[in-house]
């Protein structure tokens, strides 16, 4: 008892320091995205930046209704951080007016936010003022509002179904209990990676998210091994012993393969992505051990009030579906891969964005004004400008011969000069066409392209997206080598199988590719998009593909490995291949859809928010646990396994026919 106590005081111990030391991350978090350090368009912008020192922000303010907002804006001119204040520019139908405020690069969003309330109040409801510093906070306190909003949603929701699943109110609430140790040790190890790396303000809410249904599935595995055990033996101590040393080792394999996948995310330059696999897998190990070590030493104190598991009458559901499914093994395979594949149809056109103001709910500031400036300045919202930085005077003929051919490039309307600094100018083009479209990448390789006597680096919207596409295409095999490499190491050791990693691995491909045909269906093409409170958006946020894909495969793997636990064990007994796969779904088949469950009502809670890309990964990963537990684990993986037979576990040899007492035995058991 005195280790049972010992174990428990070192975790709050380890949650203490992790939440006590680790709250410093919190001032050291960083709300940019899909940023690559040292590309052309990071390196332009440090050059527009050295040379002519920090760039203005701007605020927009758009004024409609025949408001007067002349003295306010007269205001605004003293306030503090304003430098500049341009005159009205009216719209051509008249209905509205445009006026450009210009802060200091040093000015802080308080004081953009009070220069913004101080013209709103001369007319509310007929003044939008966004841009700048305002716009960007609100795009990150969107993504972390909808985050905070999703987990006060699902909580209740989930302790209710924790509870029912589990058995008992004890047994509901030890996966909260291991949820927040994983998120409270995960603070601390993300404050120490932020002496590496920036975090993301982002993986804060996907580890909590994470751990939450990471503590639910191998909760939820342990324990009812644990109540299996108690239902061979009225010896507490040894159904708990059993249980970990039977489900313990499943338990670490998954974990294992989980923070695999998501530390194929730490390859890519991009901030935003290593820090959210340093926070996946930070973790996914956390819960790992918890589970391992903190939830037996509660199991030891608490486990008199958990009930036995109730002897199983007949087959069972799972049991049966398995035997349905074994009579026309190829046929099932044949339809379900077909019928999974033609969902993922619509990712084959997959366009990727970087998101605008779209991508806000309708009453947000920035969002209004996007509406008002599409109805009144409709030129002010097509593609962003290609900003060549070039080496060389405004006035310089050699600049104003480049700006010549900048213009002559297809694809560009408009081109202006516009002075930096004595050595540095920036040649502006407006694209005819949107970044994302393939006329959007042909102008700006153009533009990159062309020929000059001094350095051009090209920035702007179009180049981030070309530049983070180029940085996916260079880091995203490796990315991908490491995740497949680590998969098949860890399912071979633990199978003892060649085949079965690659099956697991493509069938994990299969929930990932419908996934990406359902964000590709409903956002990028629109359909049923008021559904989930947005409209058509034309293309994918860029950081969602690669994030829905590393949570999905390493969900859909550590579902596999609960299922192949379950069947090994059987085969090893009985020596049937076939009994072994029919076996082993029915013993895994409520565990697997109690916490796909589970994890759906997690994941879910980031389509109740307003911000796109949150929604996205929403449904994506819904999407894909929903299948995986369901289409694929429950009737691709038997039907496969039951046609390759004995071929399943090669180059292992079979085990032994049991004698006629063993097979006695196996069936009671």
């Amino acid at each position: 008892m005195s280790r049972t106590i010992l174990t428990i005081l070192i975790w709050v111990g380890v949650v203490g320091l992790g939440v006590g030391f680790g709250g410093g991350v919190f001032e050291k978090l960083t709300a940019q995205v899909a940023t690559v350090p040292g590309s052309e368009n990071e390196r332009a912008l440090d050059l527009r930046e050295r040379a002519g020192g920090p760039a203005g922000q701007h605020l927009t303010v758009v004024v409609t209704g025949g408001a007067d907002a002349g003295p306010a804006l007269e205001a605004a001119r003293t306030m503090p951080g304003v430098t500049e204040v341009a005159p009205p520019l009216p719209s051509a139908d008249g209905q509205a007016v445009l006026t450009d405020i210009t802060l200091t690069a040093e000015a802080t969003e308080a004081q953009a936010g009070a220069v913004a309330e101080r013209i709103r109040a001369a007319a509310p409801g007929r003044i939008t003022v966004a841009g700048g510093p305002l716009t960007n906070t609100e795009f990150g306190m969107q993504a972390q509002s909808d985050v905070q909003r999703a987990e006060i949603f699902t909580l209740p929701v989930v302790l209710i179904l924790l509870i029912v699943v589990f058995g008992g109110l004890v047994a509901g609430l030890m996966p909260l209990m291991v949820a927040l140790a994983g998120t409270g040790a995960t603070f601390g190890i993300l404050y120490l990676g932020s002496f590496v790396t920036d975090i993301s303000v982002y993986a804060i809410q996907v580890a909590t998210m994470l751990s939450m249904g990471l503590a639910v599935d191998y909760g939820l595995l342990l324990i009812s091994r644990y109540r299996s055990e108690l239902a061979q033996t009225a010896d507490r101590d040894e159904a708990l012993r059993r249980a970990v040393a039977k489900a313990g080792r499943t338990i670490a394999v998954t974990g294992l393969t989980v923070a695999a996948s998501l530390l194929g995310l730490t390859v890519f330059p991009d901030a935003f992505l290593r820090s959210m696999g340093l926070a996946g897998a930070g973790v996914v190990v956390v819960d790992m051990l918890a589970v391992l070590t903190l939830l037996p030493a509660v199991l030891r104190l608490v486990g008199g009030r958990i009930k036995p598991a109730r002897a199983a009458a007949g087959a069972g559901v799972f049991g049966r579906l398995a035997h349905a499914v074994q009579r026309r093994p190829l046929l099932v395979t044949v339809v379900t891969a077909a019928g999974v594949l033609l969902l993922a149809v619509p990712s084959l056109h997959l366009r990727l964005t970087n998101s605008d103001a779209r991508a806000l709910p309708a009453t947000t500031e920035t969002r209004k004004q996007y509406d008002v400036l599409a109805a009144h300045f409709p030129d002010l919202v097509g593609p962003d400008a290609i900003a060549a930085v070039v080496r060389s005077p405004a006035g310089a003929a050699a600049t104003a011969d480049f700006a010549a051919r900048v213009r002559s490039v297809p694809g560009v309307s408009t081109v202006e000069v516009v002075p930096v600094s004595a050595d540095v100018s920036v040649v502006r083009a407006t694209p005819a066409h949107q970044p994302w479209t393939a006329g959007g990448r042909a102008t700006l390789q153009a533009v990159r392209d062309l020929p000059a006597p001094f350095e051009v680096l090209v920035a702007g919207d179009a180049a981030r997206l070309v530049d983070y596409r180029a940085m996916l295409a260079e880091y995203g095999p490796w990315a991908a080598l490491v995740v497949l490499v680590a998969t098949f190491a860890l399912l071979a050791l633990f199978t003892r199988s060649v085949l079965l990693p690659v099956k697991a691995v493509l069938t994990s491909l299969l929930s990932i590719a419908a996934a990406f045909g359902a964000i590709v269906w409903v956002f990028q093409d629109g359909h049923l998009a008021s559904w989930f409170g947005t409209g058509r958006l034309d293309a994918v946020d860029l950081t969602v593909p690669v994030l829905v894909a590393a949570i999905a495969f390493g969900l859909s793997v550590d579902y596999e490995v609960f299922l192949l636990a379950r069947i090994r064990e059987r085969y090893l007994q009985s020596a049937d291949a076939r009994e072994a796969v029919a076996v082993g779904l029915q013993q895994t088949g409520r565990i697997v859809t109690s916490a796909a469950l589970l994890l759906v009502v997690v994941f879910a809670g980031f389509l109740l928010g307003g911000f796109a890309p949150i929604k996205e990964i929403g449904l994506g990963l819904v999407v894909a646990i929903v299948l995986d537990a369901t289409v694929v684990r429950m009737l691709l993986v038997p039907a496969t396994m039951t046609l390759l037979g004995r071929a399943n576990w090669w180059p292992s040899r079979p085990p032994a026919a049991p004698s006629t007492v063993d097979r006695e035995l196996v069936a009671a058991g």
